[in-house]
């Protein structure tokens, strides 16, 4: 399979892999997942300094509050790796980051309206491992907290 579900198998965790090809949007891979794009989850890698990073887990039909995450994280300054960096700190190419098999574990938020049946990236262009939100984010020892808009 990939690192992702080599790591959901580790994680105990129960789930589907979808396989559909690249896509041109969110909504053509929640299409492809059959979900809603609201159930398909972005994970954004963010940068507080040269070596700290964390995951952010947004559903699809929002984006991150940048003021909101920054009070989380009780920091003045967050960033957005290039796609180099993002590479290098995760081992995942931007469309296919993941929490599942990252290079590094770096601390994972997840926004609170992430519940129920939800869709990740499964760590390549095309995957997606549906698992139940809740399983998750305790596996994988997530702040759950409200970062999005």
């Amino acid at each position: 399979m990939t690192k992702a579900t080599d790591a959901a198998d580790q994680l105990g965790l129960t789930y589907q892999v979808t396989r559909h090809g690249r896509v041109n949007s969110l909504e053509e891979a929640a299409a492809a997942r059959g979900i809603e794009p609201a159930r398909l989850i972005k994970t954004i890698v963010v940068r507080l300094s040269d070596d700290d990073y964390r995951f952010v887990l947004v559903p699809g039909d929002r984006e991150i509050a940048w003021p909101k995450l920054r009070t989380l994280l009780g920091v003045s300054r967050i960033s957005m790796p290039d796609k180099d960096t993002a590479f290098a700190v995760t081992g995942y190419v931007r469309g296919t980051i993941t929490p599942l098999g990252s290079t590094h574990a770096w601390p994972v938020i997840a926004d609170e309206r992430i519940t129920g049946t939800i869709s990740i990236g499964g760590g390549d262009h095309g995957v997606g491992i549906t698992v139940d939100a809740e399983a998750l984010t305790k596996a994988l020892s997530a702040t759950v907290a409200d970062v999005t808009d």
